[in-house]
Formats: C-alpha cells, sequence, structure tokens
C-alpha cells in the first residue's frame, strides 16, 4: 500500500542512492522528508521538496538534483512518473494498482485500519475535566469531556494503554462556599457573598433535608451539607458525563489524599531532600531551580497546606501506580500549572517529559447570533445537560472537538441544528449515511466489491482514495500532537473527496445495465470510504448513521 510516509521513505532512500553514487555529502540531506498531497491535483499525486531543501548544502542546483531524483523514482514503489516543477519541486504519480492496494488494505483491516503500535510503551495517565462539585458541568468542563476523551480514544488506537481519571476537587475554599450556599439555601436565607446560587443549589439543598430531616439542627450541620451535598453533586456530574459518551476508569477524590496522610509524606520527602525552603513562616518549593516563574508556597504560614501541596502528593501516587505518561487537561486559567506540574515532578529526580499539561481555551455559545452568557455563581450557568438537548449528542461532542483546543470557540446553535452542509457534523455523517444506502441498494441488486481495483483511474477515484490512505498518518499525527481535531478535519476532507466522486462516478447500474467490473470496483472503493469514516466518528466518540 503506498501512504504519504511510506513515499517519503521511498524518496529519502532514493536521495541517499543518487547522493552517494554521485559523492555528495549525505548530510546534506534532511531527516523528515516531506510528501504532500499537492492543491492542483494537476500537479500529481503527491509532491516533495526534497531537492529544493538538499541542494544548496550538498553543493548543487535544485533541478540538477531532482532531475536526477526523478530518474531514481520513476518506475518504484508504486510510482509510475515523476517530473520536475518549478524550481525543483518534484511531482509524483501513482499507478493505479497501487492506488487500489489502499482499498485493499482498509477492507483487509476493517475496523482496525488506521490503528498503530508506536505508542505500546506509554501507559498514560489522562486527567480531564476535574471540574469542582460545585455545581453542574458548564461548557468548559463539557469541551474537556468531548476533546479529552477523543484524545483518549487517539492514544489507543496508535497503542498506548490509556487511564482516563477525573479528580474531583472535594477540598478547599470553594467547596466551603458551596456548602455555605447549600446551608442559607435551606433555611431560606440570600446567597452568602462569593457563594454559589442558582436553582440547582436549592434543589440540592432540599434533597440534602429529604435525605438528612434533622440537618439543620445537627451539631455537624455543615459536615452534613458537605458530605450529601457533594455525594449528589457527584451523581448528577457522573450521569451526565456517562449520557455525553464520556465514561472514566478512575474517580480520584482529593480529600483521600489528604485523609492518607499522602500529602503529608510527599512533603516531607521534599523537605528531606532539600527542595523545601522555610521562609516568612511558610516552606516553598525551589520551584525556579526547574523552570518555573517563581517559587510556590507548599504548607502557608498558617500551617495548612496550600493547593499545590495537593498536586504534588497527586503526581506521585499517579507514578506509584505504574504510569510513564502523566496528561493533565486543564482550563484557561490555570496556565502556572504547566511550570509547576513540570518543577514538581523534577524536584522529586523524575523526568518532567513525564507531565505534560493541555491549557483548553473558553467556549461561547452562540444564540439568533448573539452571546449566550452564563456564570454559575449567578445561577445562570449552560450545562452540559442545556446543549446536548439543544443540539444532540453527537453535534455537540463534534463541535467540541473539531477546533484545537488551545484556541477560543464560538458553538452557534442554530448551525448546529440544521441539516444541511453548513454543519460539518452533518456534512461527514450524512456522508456515511448516504455509502450505507448506497451498500444497500448494491445488496439488493446482488452486488459485491470486486477485486479489479486497477480500474479506478479517474481522477476522482484517484483523490477519494489517496484521502483514505492518509488516515493512518492523520491518526498517528493527532496522537503525537495530541490534537483529536485533526480527526474531525480529515473526516470532512474525506466526506468532501466522497461527495465529489459520487457526483462524478456512477456507482450502480442504469435501468438494464450489466454490473461491470468497473461497478463492482467503485463499490469497493464505497465500502473502504464507509468504513474509514465510521472509524473516524469512532475516535471521535460520534455515531456513524445508517440513514438519516
Amino acid at each position: 500500500m503506498v501512504t504519504p510516509a511510506l513515499l517519503a521513505d521511498l524518496v529519502r532512500a532514493a536521495a541517499s542512492d543518487v547522493m552517494t553514487r554521485r559523492g555528495l555529502d549525505l548530510a546534506a540531506l534532511p531527516a523528515d522528508v516531506g510528501v504532500e498531497r499537492p492543491r492542483n491535483p494537476e500537479h500529481g499525486d503527491y509532491a516533495t521538496n526534497v531537492a529544493m531543501r538538499t541542494a544548496k548544502k550538498a553543493g548543487v542546483s535544485p533541478r540538477d538534483l531532482a532531475g536526477w531524483l526523478v530518474e531514481e523514482l520513476t518506475g518504484k514503489g508504486g510510482i509510475a512518473s515523476a517530473e520536475i516543477a518549478g524550481p525543483g519541486f518534484i511531482n509524483l504519480r501513482l499507478a493505479t494498482d497501487a492506488q487500489g492496494a489502499i482499498v485493499s488494505e482498509v477492507l483487509a483491516a476493517g475496523d482496525a485500519y488506521g490503528t498503530g503500535d508506536e505508542l505500546a510503551d506509554k501507559n498514560v495517565n489522562l486527567e480531564f475535566v476535574s471540574a469542582n462539585p460545585t455545581g453542574p458541568l458548564h461548557l468548559g468542563g463539557t469541551r474537556w469531556a468531548a476533546a479529552g476523551d477523543a484524545l483518549g480514544r487517539v492514544l489507543t488506537a496508535r497503542g498506548a494503554k490509556v487511564t482516563r481519571e477525573y479528580y474531583f476537587n472535594d477540598a478547599g475554599a470553594q467547596i466551603n462556599r458551596f456548602v455555605d450556599s447549600l446551608v442559607a439555601a435551606a433555611k431560606g436565607e440570600p446567597t452568602p457573598d462569593n457563594g454559589y446560587g442558582g436553582a440547582y443549589i436549592h434543589d440540592i439543598a432540599a434533597q440534602v433535608l429529604a435525605a438528612e430531616p434533622g440537618a439543620l439542627e445537627s451539631p455537624d450541620r455543615d459536615e452534613v451539607f458537605r458530605r450529601v451535598g457533594i455525594d449528589l453533586m457527584f451523581v448528577e456530574i457522573k450521569q451526565a458525563l456517562h449520557d455525553f459518551g464520556t465514561d472514566f476508569d478512575v474517580w480520584f477524590h482529593e480529600q483521600s489524599l489528604h485523609d492518607s496522610g499522602a500529602v503529608e509524606t510527599a512533603v516531607n520527602r521534599l523537605k528531606t531532600s532539600g527542595q523545601l525552603y522555610e521562609s516568612e513562616g511558610a516552606w516553598w518549593l525551589r520551584s525556579t531551580e526547574f523552570g518555573d516563574d517563581k517559587d510556590r508556597v507548599v504548607i502557608k504560614s498558617d500551617g495548612n497546606p496550600a493547593y499545590i501541596a495537593g498536586d504534588i502528593a497527586y503526581f506521585l501516587d499517579k507514578r506509584s501506580r505504574g504510569f510513564n505518561l502523566c496528561i493533565y487537561m486543564l482550563g484557561a486559567d490555570h496556565h502556572g500549572y504547566v511550570g509547576r506540574l513540570k518543577a514538581a515532578a523534577a524536584a522529586f529526580g523524575d523526568d518532567p517529559a513525564v507531565v505534560e499539561v493541555l491549557i483548553g481555551q473558553l467556549v461561547n455559545l452562540v444564540k439568533d447570533g448573539k452571546p449566550v452568557r452564563m456564570s454559575k455563581r449567578a445561577g445562570t450557568v449552560v450545562t452540559m445537560e442545556d446543549l446536548v438537548e439543544a443540539v444532540g449528542v453527537d453535534a455537540a461532542r463534534y463541535s467540541l472537538i473539531r477546533s484545537s483546543v488551545d484556541s477560543s470557540l464560538d458553538i452557534d446553535l442554530d448551525l448546529l441544528t440544521k441539516k444541511s452542509n453548513d454543519n460539518p457534523v452533518f456534512y461527514v455523517q450524512y456522508a456515511h449515511a448516504r455509502l450505507a444506502s448506497l451498500a444497500r441498494n448494491a445488496a439488493d441488486l446482488g452486488m459485491t466489491p470486486g477485486t479489479e481495483l486497477g480500474l479506478l483511474e479517474h481522477p476522482r477515484e484517484g483523490d477519494l482514495i489517496r484521502t483514505i490512505g492518509e488516515f493512518p498518518a492523520v491518526l498517528a499525527s493527532a496522537a503525537e500532537l495530541r490534537e483529536p481535531h485533526r480527526v474531525a478535519r480529515y473526516l470532512e476532507t474525506l466526506a468532501a473527496a466522497y461527495h465529489k466522486f459520487y457526483d462524478s462516478c456512477r456507482v450502480l447500474p442504469m435501468g438494464d445495465e450489466e454490473i461491470s467490473d468497473l461497478h463492482r470496483a467503485r463499490l469497493a472503493l464505497c465500502v473502504a470510504a464507509r468504513q474509514v469514516l465510521a472509524n473516524g466518528l469512532a475516535v471521535l466518540g460520534v455515531s456513524a448513521p445508517e440513514r438519516m
């Protein structure tokens, strides 16, 4: 099967052979030989600029080197022809049987097409969402639920062992404010300053009183509201995530680190190793020595642990469970965590590269061209359930995944409810449904996929085949760069290639026309396209509908 990656290897090997024969310095040859699809199909199936990148250092002209490479590459590895373009680009055209091998590979691999094993040595702890249990999941948490789950699927597809983990921040000042708000609501009093308002607070307060009728009179009133209220919030969050198609392997409670003594143990270990120092009555981590922008307070002057103390203990806990890659997906206001978490790892003598922190940007909801405002404390929060109710799980997940998490995102509710090509998720799913319909019609005719794939010579057939062949590389890139949005964008390109193919190439015979080998070959191509669309949608956690 000829893929961009295999072509790149072939081009580099050819360049190495040519340069060796002509006595040129192989050090001039770049390690990453790029092979890409040209924007204009008339320029060939693939193109490479390796001659232009290599020639100057090798002491020859780009066009001379390109000419030698054209002679070397033509007729090899499925390359039907090669030609020089411009100052030294090389355009490559594949033999039709080489392209047909891509279709055969997809049909043979099925659900496994696109998977790989390059990350088989990675035991990944993927922590995402991890919202405080002080209210329903808002749009920021919903974005992480979609993108984090998709990232876990991408990493798994490329061989990693992935554990999805949710870190419940059930300790600290925000929880105290949550409890105070519940108590005030139960007593019929106004929301405290900096507390949480809204109908959900009153609902939970009422449920606490129903479960514990004497809670307000209890000497342990705040503890009762804390225990029952947090449990109720946990149940709601877990159910919302499950309904959204995002499930976790581990639900980790921050409070357990304090209760078990893990925080104290971690702090003492750093004190013993000299990585903590005392100043102004507090204990500080020497984090600037490990690249952080400032030293961090670990134990405050009042003797209580700062928030980072829990983070330090949590990192040690992850490492003790055998994870050799810890990925944290955090919100837009957590940029400081990149340096401090890596510094914490280094302070324990660990490799900072074990820690990766992805920072996600804000999500804005738009309706009728106007932003929908949200505030958890004011009780006007737009929740995960609100978004799902408005557009459905598939559209919600897809729209939150298809953009890089490090950029802010506008979600247009009006667009996501349209059944048109302007709606990206509809566009991709419709391509799959259209292929499923074609398969049903072919079955009614007794038509089966053919094997004479060398007949697929139409430009639209070639474009669709080459797009299908890029899927493994897209998955590999998405895994390496931790960017699941690349899969969504690829699926849109694949859907476009299929729609163009369908409009130009008749798959099923018309009227009394006999079923030909070309019809069968095109059907095989359609089966392959449908398979890759389904595989890609599965990686995103989005359904591949049979009918729409």
